[in-house]
């Protein structure tokens, strides 16, 4: 794979996803597990979102490297390793990105196993991690407006 030049569009877009997945968990009521657990709509409503927030980063992440760098990447766990690799990540941010693909895997595949409390525990406390992803990635692109293909 040869690499192209990285979509604004797209980016705008996956970004915007995020941004607007996170701010509906932040708008739930997560002051406590009791409020949280009033309405069973909420768990549905946060599980959703955070699915979302998570596809919505991970496919930036693919789309960065397939395009940026003609890198092609078929699991989700393995972007996060090309772009520390790459540089675009940090290896800490990487590892927190790798940990948060495994969660967006267990959302969808073992979403049996996925509980109230640890749903919860992360809406309220872990929203900055997939924050500091986008930021990164976002960042990387900055310093980097040659490989960007800025038709909208």
């Amino acid at each position: 794979m040869s690499p192209g030049r990285v979509s604004q569009r797209i980016v705008a877009d996956r970004i915007g996803w995020v941004q607007t997945m996170l701010a509906d968990i932040q708008s739930l009521p997560l002051e406590s597990f009791e409020q949280f657990t009033q309405e069973r709509r909420t768990m549905w409503a946060a599980e959703s979102c955070m699915r979302r927030a998570l596809e919505a980063m991970l496919d930036l992440g693919r789309h960065v490297m397939a395009k940026g760098l003609g890198k092609g990447v078929s699991e989700y766990k393995e972007i996060a390793s090309l772009l520390a690799q790459a540089g675009i990540l940090s290896a800490e941010t990487a590892q927190l990105m790798k940990q948060m693909a495994g969660y967006r895997n267990r959302l969808v595949h073992f979403y049996h196993e996925v509980s109230t409390e640890e749903l919860y525990t992360l809406c309220a406390n872990n929203l900055k991690d997939i924050q500091t992803v986008i930021q990164e990635i976002t960042d990387w692109l900055n310093t980097h407006p040659q490989i960007m293909d800025s038709e909208l």
